[in-house]
Parts: structure tokens; C-alpha cells; sequence
């Protein structure tokens, strides 16, 4: 069985070479367009939400205190102002995560969009550690002595590849396997039977992925920045 990304059409050439819509190109767009669409929602319905939350207030809300508490437990108050932020990283991966339900081929099953994570989480660790601790940035790499300085600088390296490879290894592994599973049924238990494996892999282990990347970025975020 093919479970490669493959190209669906030619968007633009660049010096002669077509550039191509990808299956995972595809999906990342209908993920954001969702995440769009819900965002400009909620900006419209502001103006109405009410002092005793009821209803779609009432979820929104809970939404942004569970991503608040979650980054002040994280990564302290001084930095719970990225809520926002890793809200939005979260959001992103859960519904790439959830998109294989829908016959789309899951963007963070491409080790691309894992990769593309992982480095403006990289980025972000030694931004907020510099604006943080300035000179004592740098002192951390020579710790507990200098000679140590390379061995550092490859566990800072690790951080990202590590983000991206477990993130892109679970979902990936979810659908080989039930794409075999498919491959091997016949058509008549192709509706029922696959189920329970779909709440698993798609439904727990894409929400346990998205989780366990988030509060990883938070995590490698604090300690770089020097609040936990």
C-alpha cells in the first residue's frame, strides 16, 4: 500500500519546476480555514456574550481558562501571556490530528508540518530565553563547565528533532495501521468494525499527541527563560 503525500495539481511553476498542491497541503489549508472561521466567530459574538456565561460563551471561555491555567502552571505568571499562542498550536494540531476522520490525509502525519512546528518552538525557547535572562542566557550553555559547551548546544538541537519525530511517528504510525486494517477487510466490515480503532488512534492518541507537544514547548520554553 502507497502512503506517500502525494501531489493532487500543479498551483505555480518557479524556474521551470511545478510547484504542487500536496495532499498535506490540502488538508493544513481546510484545518486553518476551520480555525478561521471559528475565530471570527467568537471575535463577532464578543460583543454579546453576557456576565453569567451560557452556552457557546460559556465553552469559549472555559477554553481560554483551561489554556491560561495551563500555561501559568507551565510556565509561571510571568509568561502566561503565550497562552494564546500555544491555544492556537494546540488547536492546530488537534484538528490535523482529528482531519483523518474526515478522509483527509492528516497534515501531522508529514514529517514537513511536524518540522514546521518544531522549529518555531525552537525559536521561540532561545527568543524568550534571551528577552528573559540576557547575558545569563548564554552562561547556560557553559554550565557546570565550558568544556561541556558542545554536548549543550546538542541538547539543544535534540529539542526540536525530538518534538517533530514524536509527533509525526504517532500520527503516521495511526495511519499506516489503519490503512492496513482497511486493505485487509472486506468491504462488508469495513463500517463497523475499524471503529473502536479510530477512537484510538485518531480520537485519543491525536489528543494526547497534540497535549503532550504543547506542554513539551511550554516546558522547553521555562526552563530556557528561567521561570521554572
Amino acid at each position: 500500500m502507497d502512503f506517500t503525500n502525494k501531489n493532487l495539481w500543479v498551483l505555480f511553476e518557479w524556474n521551470g519546476e511545478p510547484i504542487y498542491v500536496t495532499q498535506t497541503l490540502l488538508s493544513t489549508w481546510v484545518v486553518m480555514g476551520v480555525l478561521i472561521v471559528l475565530a471570527v466567530v467568537v471575535r463577532l459574538r464578543i460583543s454579546s456574550f453576557k456576565g453569567v456565561p451560557k452556552g457557546f460563551q460559556n465553552v469559549i471561555e472555559t477554553l481560554v481558562e483551561l489554556t491560561s491555567n495551563l500555561a501559568r502552571d507551565n510556565m509561571g505568571a510571568e509568561l502566561d501571556g503565550l497562552g494564546g499562542y500555544f491555544f492556537s498550536i494546540f488547536g492546530f494540531i488537534l484538528l490535523s490530528n482529528y482531519s483523518g476522520l474526515f478522509g483527509l490525509r492528516s497534515p501531522t502525519a508529514d514529517l514537513a508540518t511536524t518540522a514546521a512546528l518544531a522549529l518555531m518552538t525552537f525559536f521561540m525557547i532561545h527568543a524568550v530565553g534571551l528577552y528573559k535572562r540576557r547575558g545569563k542566557y548564554f552562561k547556560d550553555f557553559l554550565e557546570p563547565i565550558p568544556v561541556l559547551l558542545p554536548i549543550n548546544l546538542i541538547g539543544e538541537l535534540s529539542k526540536p528533532i525530538s518534538l517533530a519525530f514524536r509527533l509525526f511517528g504517532n500520527m503516521l504510525c495511526g495511519v499506516i495501521i489503519m490503512g492496513l486494517i482497511y486493505g485487509m477487510l472486506p468491504i462488508a466490515l469495513r463500517i463497523l468494525l475499524p471503529d473502536v480503532l479510530h477512537v484510538y488512534f485518531d480520537i485519543l492518541v491525536g489528543a494526547l499527541q497534540a497535549y503532550i507537544f504543547t506542554v513539551l514547548s511550554m516546558t522547553f520554553v521555562a526552563q530556557k527563560a528561567g521561570t521554572r
